[in-house]
């Protein structure tokens, strides 16, 4: 279970790199347009479709890296006055239904995926941009993310067995 958790691990952390590169590009790109439509008269073509599907990986391309770190929100109006059983119960069943959501989703990306594949889909404006490499990061992602469940749903399991406390949430600055 290590070599699959440093392997995941891994893998997430690359993807958030990539994603990182796709919102600096992304940030460049729209930069340009407003600069160019705005001074130039003169827009940078295709600025929508190349910033819509950066989006898809700097989302994606985040959530299991931050699922690793257990940085998403939780509100922790009863976790907190709860023992440690009961916190690493209710974190099992969470993480439990996240994996069963995102496990249906990847599973249904996978199909658009194909779809979009098939068919050569691309978007319609100023220049046809394929839509299949964005669906391709959101099924990696969705997949790295149902991955890294797993591995907090077996890891719950066991800390709510033993008795343990979930490990801390992770700080805002991290």
């Amino acid at each position: 279970m290590l070599w699959l958790s440093a392997n995941v691990r891994r893998l997430a952390v690359g993807l958030v790199l990539l994603g990182s590169v796709g919102m600096m590009a992304s940030m460049i790109i729209c930069v340009a347009d407003v600069v160019g439509t705005n001074f130039l008269d003169w827009p940078v073509p295709g600025a929508l479709e190349i910033t819509e599907s950066t989006m898809v990986l700097i989302v994606f391309g985040a959530l299991a890296y931050t699922q690793e770190r257990r940085g998403h929100i939780r509100v922790e109006i009863l976790h907190g006055h709860m023992g440690p059983r009961v916190r690493s119960f209710m974190d099992l069943v969470t993480h439990f239904l996240a994996l069963v959501f995102f496990a249906l989703l990847a599973w249904q990306s996978f199909g658009e995926l194909s779809y979009g594949w098939e068919i050569r889909e691309s978007t319609m404006g100023t220049i046809r941009f394929p839509l299949y490499p964005a669906r391709f990061l959101l099924s990696a992602g969705a997949v790295l993310l149902v991955a890294q469940l797993a591995l907090d749903v077996i890891v719950d399991f066991g800390r709510m067995r033993r008795g343990e406390g979930p490990p801390p949430h992770a700080a805002a600055a991290d």
